[in-house]
């Protein structure tokens, strides 16, 4: 019997596929005219259709005239956002050219509605450049309600309209140009693209301050016209001045960055390195054509491969080193390290389409030849500075060793090794990771509400008990050493990020990552806060691709219990505390403060804060990741100063609201 039902099905299915076979023929295939397939699949063009996509159409036009700067074209580039929140962008370069062009439409309309289309495919146009798929101006074109482009050059200024990618007007000559020459473009965000239209003045002033950095000499102007507010960037120093800025609140070993740059064949690198003596962690942003590489690539393995041998070379050749001292490795030397490394090439090869890292070959001896000579330079004419450079690596590998040593001794005792689950964990049924989700839960009671209240078919819980360690300012050994971490990573099952781990657990494999949710839930309170920056702090740290992945968030478990007896309604604030109560139209209104999850019983946190069709989420990004680095080294660093100085000017900050 088991076996005919087996057969029918098989048959039944067949069928079915006959059929599916059958409706997908010729008149399947559908073609999507001119920018229609951005409009279809925005998301492939610019990455999503949150606040990151819509600010990325700034980067696009405003990396358009960074790439007239890098030519020697232009020398400032002015961003308006309007009360309207459009955007006009304005460069003093060349201008996009017009004129009848072999498709038989004029160049500006060609470089605004066709994609892969532009001067940076032939050579001739641009010799080094950011965007090279040619996709920028026409994506931003196709996802606004209009766009209005102006181009001054050849003596006129010509402009031409669109509307949703297609041209309103044919490219018309405006007026004489004067003295005036550039490019500026206006666009308004299509709404009906995007889950937010407004714009944010320090998102763009963030990204508006790197490009001052990496392109020396270049005036960057960001005004606010719904608010009334300017910034302008211009850095003479370049990335020295970069270095500086990330440690300004850094004790820094050396006074003054190490700063290398040379040119080898078409090929143009630059590299401001400087020390700090406060802090474990190092600090590489590396570029290549003004792109953030974050997932590094050959210009960093030349760079390392420099660092490590020059001052290996040096520190015996000067006797910083005695001969009883084993040779730096690149951890040692790294340590405590803020370094900036941005390369300009013709042809750059990146790997995948994301361009996180890149790949051209050529560039890694480019790189570590000329940081290798020039970082000698430097440790040869300042002797001292590079003497304590060497000790500050030495101690790091001393500290290394004795991590390594108590690391085997955790690890003998079972910190990462066996398939058994921690006892602490409630796991789900699920064994899909793209279906389960890890809550962690700060407290036995809260966690004992949240086991109660789960859908258990999905939803794991994992209870914090106390506070977790500040993984800022401790060493492998004991991070490895606490049982809440050492819990979180078995349950987990990716392992840790840690290059000291070389014996195969250091390796973090997002692969193996049993949820891909997983929500930090606390209290709404200080000591909440103060545990979800902790977790945070982790994960930042440790598991940095959970994050990249977009699998970590936070809970936004409520405030407030608003209730008539009849009608519940719940609130996370006390304005909507306040709307809640005023939406009842009776006085009868019952109003419970909740001060933590455990008074929270297992239906309540179930309808507020796990059910997938009530809760609401914050979802844990990194948007910048200078910044992101800077915030936790401040604000979870050894150093004390650097954080008090925050909590003074936040508090003025408050004081002045209040008033």
């Amino acid at each position: 019997m088991a076996k005919k039902n087996a057969v029918a099905e098989v048959t039944g299915t067949s069928s079915r596929a006959k059929k599916a076979t059958s409706d997908y023929g010729a008149g399947s295939i559908q073609v999507l005219e001119g920018l229609e397939a951005v409009r279809k699949r925005p998301g492939m063009y610019i990455g999503s259709t949150d606040e990151r996509g819509l600010h990325h159409l700034v980067y696009e036009v405003v990396d358009n005239s960074v790439d007239e700067a890098m030519a020697g074209h232009a020398t400032r580039i002015v961003v308006i956002i309007h009360p309207d929140n459009s955007i006009e962008v304005s460069d003093d370069g060349r201008g996009v050219p017009v004129g009848k062009h072999s498709t038989g439409k004029d160049a500006l309309e060609v470089v605004h509605t066709v994609l892969h289309a532009g001067g940076k495919f032939g050579g001739g146009g641009y010799k080094v450049s950011g965007g090279l798929h040619g996709v920028g101006v026409s994506v931003v074109n196709a996802l606004s309600i209009k766009l209005r482009v102006e181009s001054a050059r050849d003596g006129y200024v010509w402009s031409q309209e669109y509307s949703r990618g297609v041209p309103t007007t044919k490219v018309v000559k405006v007026s004489p140009s004067g003295t005036r020459r550039g490019t500026t473009t206006r666009f308004l965000p299509d709404p009906e693209m995007f889950e937010t239209t407004e714009y944010s003045f320090e998102t763009l002033a963030n990204r508006l301050r790197e490009s001052a950095y990496l392109n020396k000499g270049l005036w960057l102007t960001l005004i606010d016209k719904r608010a009334d507010r300017e910034a302008t960037f211009y850095f003479q120093g370049g990335i020295v001045s970069f270095v500086r800025h990330l440690n300004r609140k850094r004790k820094v070993t050396h006074d003054r960055p190490v700063y290398i740059e040379g040119v080898e064949g078409t090929t143009s690198v630059e590299v401001a390195l400087q020390y700090q003596s406060d802090s474990w962690s190092e600090t590489l942003l590396a570029y290549a054509n003004n792109i953030n590489t974050v997932d590094g690539g050959t210009h960093v393995t030349g760079f390392r491969a420099a660092l490590t041998s020059a001052l290996n070379d040096w520190g015996r050749k000067n006797g910083a080193m005695k001969e009883s001292d084993p040779n730096l490795t690149g951890e040692d030397v790294r340590e405590g390290l803020t370094a900036i490394i941005s390369v300009k090439l013709v042809d750059p090869q990146f790997e995948g389409q994301t361009k996180a890292k890149l790949g051209t070959a050529a560039v890694k001896g480019i790189v570590q030849t000329l940081v290798n000579k020039r970082l000698t330079q430097f440790l040869e004419e300042n002797p001292a500075d590079g003497r304590e450079v060497i000790r500050q690596s030495l101690n790091a590998a001393r500290g290394r060793e004795a991590a390594r040593k108590a690391k085997e001794l955790v690890m003998r005792k079972g910190a990462l090794e066996g398939s058994a689950l921690p006892g602490k964990l409630a796991d789900c049924q699920e064994r899909d990771p793209a279906k389960s989700e890890l809550y962690i839960v700060e407290g036995e009671s809260a966690g004992g509400s949240a086991k109660q209240g789960r859908d258990r078919r999905f939803q794991a819980i994992f209870p914090l008990r106390g506070k977790l360690l500040n993984v800022e300012k401790a060493r492998i050994d004991k991070i490895l050493g606490s049982d809440n971490i050492r819990t979180l990573i078995t349950a987990l099952g990716a392992g840790i990020q840690d290059a000291s781990m070389e014996d195969g657990n250091g390796k973090f494999d997002l692969a193996k990552i049993r949820y891909h949710r997983i929500i930090i839930m606390t209290d709404a309170d200080v000591d909440g806060a103060h545990i979800r920056t902790l977790l945070l702090t982790f994960f930042y740290r440790y598991m940095p691709a959970v994050i990249e992945a977009g699998f970590l968030y936070i809970a936004q478990p409520p405030l407030y219990r608003i209730s008539t007896g009849k009608e519940t309604k719940y609130a996370g604030n006390e304005k909507d505390r306040d709307l809640a109560i005023a939406s009842f139209k009776t006085k009868n209104v019952s109003v419970q403060r909740f001060k933590g999850l455990g008074e929270m019983n297992a239906e309540q946190l179930w309808e507020t804060a796990m059910n997938p069709e009530n809760r609401v989420f914050l979802q844990a990004r990194i948007e910048d990741a200078a910044v992101a680095n800077e915030v936790f080294e401040m604000l979870m660093g050894e150093r004390v100063e650097p954080r008090r100085d925050f909590i003074k000017a936040e508090a003025r900050k408050v004081q002045n609201l209040d008033v």
